[in-house]
Parts: C-alpha cells; sequence; structure tokens
C-alpha cells in the first residue's frame, strides 16, 4: 500500500508539471509537446502500464484494509475520540479512496481514452495540431472543450479536494509504514506532505477553473 501510494504520488509530480504548461498561454504549444512526448516515448508508455497497475493494486489493497479493520472493529469506541484521536480524513481514506477512484473514471474517459482509444461512447476523436512541422494530438483544445460545462468543472475541483484529504494522511503514512519512525525527519516529512497536498490539488483544481473562467485559452 505505502509503495504504490509513493509512486502515485511521483506521478502526481510529473502530472501536476505537465499540465501547469497550459499556463504558458500559447494556446497550448508548450502543453502539447509534453503531452506528446509522454505519449510517443517507449519508456513512458510502458511506465504507463506499470502506473495503471500501481493504481489498481493501491485501490484493491485500499479495500481489502478498509474490510479487514471494520470485520476486526464490529463495535465502534463507547466514547467516540473524534478529532483528539486522530483527523476525520485518516478515519475516512476508504471513503476518500471510492471519491477519487470516481474523479479517475472521468478523467481517463475525458482524456486518456481519446488520446490512446480514438474516442468512445460520446467522446470525439481529438483534433490535430501543428508544432514545428510535426502533427500533435491537440489535447489542449480537448482541456478548452471539456471545461466549458461547470458541472464538470465542479466535479473536477471536488475531486481535487478528495484528493488533498487523501494525501493530507496518506503522504506522510506512507513513508511510515516503510520504516521512518525518526521523529525529526518524520516532522520534516509530514510538514512536506503537507504542503503537497495543497499545493499540488489546488493546482490541479485550478486548470479546470483558469479555462472555464477565460483565463486561458
Amino acid at each position: 500500500m505505502a509503495l504504490t501510494g509513493v509512486s502515485l504520488i511521483a506521478f502526481l509530480v510529473v502530472h501536476v508539471g505537465i499540465n501547469a504548461c497550459i499556463w504558458a498561454n500559447d494556446d497550448g504549444a508548450m502543453f502539447n509537446r509534453a503531452a506528446h512526448f509522454m505519449g510517443a516515448t517507449v519508456v513512458i508508455r510502458i511506465l504507463e502500464v506499470g502506473l495503471f497497475v500501481g493504481i489498481i493494486l493501491h485501490i484493491v489493497q485500499g479495500l481489502l484494509l478498509e474490510f479487514e479493520n471494520r470485520s476486526k472493529r464490529s463495535i465502534g469506541y463507547q466514547v467516540p475520540l473524534g478529532n483528539r484521536g486522530s483527523k476525520w480524513y485518516s478515519r475516512s481514506m476508504g471513503l476518500l479512496g471510492t471519491l477519487i477512484l470516481l474523479f479517475l473514471i472521468m478523467h481517463i474517459y475525458h482524456f486518456w481514452t481519446p488520446s490512446r482509444l480514438g474516442g468512445i461512447g460520446n467522446i470525439h476523436e481529438l483534433g490535430t495540431t501543428t508544432i514545428d512541422g510535426k502533427e500533435y494530438h491537440d489535447l489542449y483544445r480537448e482541456m478548452v472543450i471539456v471545461f466549458q460545462s461547470l458541472a464538470i468543472v465542479i466535479l473536477y475541483v471536488l475531486g481535487c479536494i478528495s484528493l488533498a484529504y487523501h494525501l493530507m494522511h496518506g503522504f506522510a503514512s506512507a513513508f511510515r509504514t516503510l520504516g521512518l519512525h525518526n521523529q525529526r525527519y518524520y516532522r520534516i516529512v509530514k510538514g512536506v506532505g503537507n504542503v503537497f497536498s495543497i499545493v499540488v490539488p489546488f493546482t490541479f483544481a485550478m486548470m479546470p477553473v483558469s479555462i472555464y473562467l477565460g483565463w486561458i485559452g
């Protein structure tokens, strides 16, 4: 659970960095270059398979852990401690993980599916754009189209909020599970994790908001 969690944290760093290219305000040229590199490089495509395996393992392990915890504590505490014992989000990792899974399915449907499979259902095939004489999938324009819907923007923002709370507990917890018990270093990791849990989901959330409000695009 911890290993897959750390690998997904590393993926978020790469993903948010690439997506942040939309703020170059160059009509998506930098973002499309970066997205094309990720989609066309053999090593990256192999890692993409590993990413999906990691996501599936993380979900399955999380569900098994949640069911195991519930089965061993069928009767709750007589005096609930609330936030004095642990933060609500650390007690709600199963729920937060489920919300993130639903968000992930929507995200894959909107972007990964048309990019890799040519579109299914009512998702249209991607247009193309030419940059430096080369033809690229115009994923930037796809973002602009998808995020014209206020309902979708709200769902994405809610997904990012769920991700923030999930990371708030999961970031430091993963490193502790992997053996980080030194309190000094653990406090540093926890502080870094708290900043990461705010900055990365906030950056993700600002992308659909920025496009919907016309700040870019």
